[in-house]
Formats: structure tokens, C-alpha cells, sequence
């Protein structure tokens, strides 16, 4: 018998694991497994032919293009600006740092449909900040741009909030020893801090990514909703489903299921590898 075998057989310090183990699958299968069969069988329903037609129309295409165009540059940028907030909210104690701090949660609490009014009221071209970016030709609400600014601001906690408590518990003696050794603080943290930081970054990516692709509620106010131009892939369900035409929304879903499946296996590969790279090297 093998030592898998054996391992397996040993009994658990804490007791019921077939009990809570089969409630687990149970509730996943009922609450994420269940509903997505659903959707993959309806669309299989379909045939080839028509769900190609239907996935393939001009207007599905552009929207899909925005949904997953503008929710990968939202989180690219908030890994950056992310990772910068993580960093000055951890390693520096300042007046003001704790409602900083309480700010960052403001997206998970707000309803998106309110971030969307006041984004828009913000971006508009007569708004706050639109006004300034008018007369330079820049037009922010009503266009894609403004899709962006609204994922950014909804999947800004996702990055922050994953790389806070790895940040923190990095050792530092680790950078003192890399300055005692002539390294210089940029060098420090380009190979000590990052190193350690890969893989809460990816787990912070494929978070607000996937917040991002599914966002409806913010984006609907500030992009304009142009078919073609502004429309994202949500919206366009919708308005499938108001217009009784169940098998273009059907093939929408499914097209967004597929594509989002694809794009965080890739990305949750990534970050295995990440995490056995780099968890080897610090």
C-alpha cells in the first residue's frame, strides 16, 4: 500500500470531514455548479451553427471586446496603484492612515449604481474633473475610458486588500541584510520585496479581473451605452432578455462563461507556477 494510500486512511484531528466535505459539494453544486450546467446546456441546445451565428454577430463581438478589453486594463493598473497603496498603507504610519484604510473598502459597501452616478457627475465634461480634461480634447463619461475609471474604482479593494497582509508579514531583517550588502532601496525592493509579492499580485489580478468582467451596475451610467462603442457584454444580455430573444443572451452567457474560464485557468496556472518559483526563491 502506498504512502498516499496509508496518508488517506489515517484518521483527522478534526473530526466530520466526509460530513462537511459532502455539504461543501453539495452547496457548490447547488449555488455554481447547477446554474452554470444549466447555462452550458441551453446553449448546447442551440447547435453549433446558431450559437456560432449568435456568438459571432458584430455587436456581441464589440461588446465582449470592451467587457474583457477594459476589465484587463483596470486591473493592470490597479496592480500598480494597488500595490503602491498596500505599500504606503503597511510600511508608514502618518495622520489619517486608518481612514485611508476605511476608504479603500468604500467599492464593496457602495452600490454600483451609485459609484456610476457619481462617476459620471464627476467625468462629465462639465463635471469636476471632466471640465479639465475637455478643452484637451479628452472625453472621459459616455466612452469606453469611462467603462475603465468605473472598473478601476470597483476592483480597487481585490489588489489592495490581497497583498496587504502578505506585504506585512514579509520579513524585514531579509531587506537589511540586502542594504548591509550594498544594495540600494530600489534594488532591494526590485529583488526581495516583488519576489515574495508575485503571487498575492496574480491572486490580486485574476480577483478584480473577474469582479470587473461581471460589473453592470457602474459601468452602465458612465459608458454611454453605444452599441458598437460603449456597450458592455452585461448590458447586452439584458437587452437580449428585454427583447425576448433568449438564444442571443444564452449565447452571450456562454461566451463570457467561456472566455472568463479560459482567461483565470491561465492565470491561476501562472500563479502556481509563480508560487513554486518564487516560494522556493525567498
Amino acid at each position: 500500500m502506498t504512502s498516499a494510500r496509508l496518508a488517506f486512511k489515517q484518521p483527522s484531528i478534526l473530526p466530520g470531514f466526509g460530513l462537511s466535505f459532502g455539504f461543501t459539494l453539495a452547496y457548490l453544486g447547488l449555488i455554481v455548479l447547477f446554474p452554470l450546467a444549466v447555462l452550458i446546456l441551453k446553449s448546447a441546445g442551440l447547435g453549433w451553427t446558431e450559437f456560432w451565428r449568435l456568438a459571432l454577430d458584430p455587436r456581441t463581438v464589440a461588446a465582449l471586446r470592451l467587457s474583457f478589453g477594459a476589465s484587463a486594463i483596470a486591473a493592470a493598473i490597479n496592480l500598480v496603484f494597488g500595490l503602491l497603496i498596500a505599500w504606503v498603507l503597511v510600511r508608514y504610519r502618518f495622520v489619517g492612515r486608518r481612514l485611508i484604510d476605511a476608504m479603500i473598502d468604500l467599492p464593496f459597501a457602495l452600490p454600483t449604481a451609485v459609484a456610476g452616478i457619481a462617476l459620471t457627475a464627476i467625468y462629465a465634461p462639465n463635471g469636476w474633473v471632466g471640465q479639465f480634461f475637455a478643452p484637451l480634447g479628452i472625453k472621459i463619461a459616455y466612452t469606453p475610458l469611462g467603462a475603465v475609471v468605473a472598473l478601476v474604482f470597483v476592483s480597487l479593494p481585490f489588489v489592495v486588500r490581497t497583498v496587504e497582509p502578505v506585504l506585512a508579514e514579509i520579513d524585514r531583517e531579509r531587506e537589511e541584510a540586502a542594504a548591509t550588502l550594498g544594495a540600494s532601496r530600489l534594488l532591494t525592493v526590485w529583488r526581495v520585496v516583488l519576489p515574495s509579492l508575485v503571487p498575492a499580485l496574480l491572486t490580486g489580478f485574476t480577483l478584480a479581473l473577474a469582479r470587473s468582467i461581471g460589473e453592470y451596475g457602474s459601468v452602465i451610467f458612465i459608458a454611454g451605452n453605444i452599441p458598437y462603442v460603449s456597450e458592455i457584454a452585461p448590458l447586452l444580455i439584458v437587452i437580449r432578455l428585454e427583447e425576448f430573444d433568449y438564444p442571443a443572451a444564452t449565447a452571450i452567457a456562454a461566451m463570457m462563461l467561456g472566455i472568463s474560464f479560459v482567461l483565470l485557468l491561465t492565470i491561476n496556472l501562472i500563479g502556481a507556477w509563480s508560487r513554486r518559483r518564487f516560494g522556493h526563491a525567498v
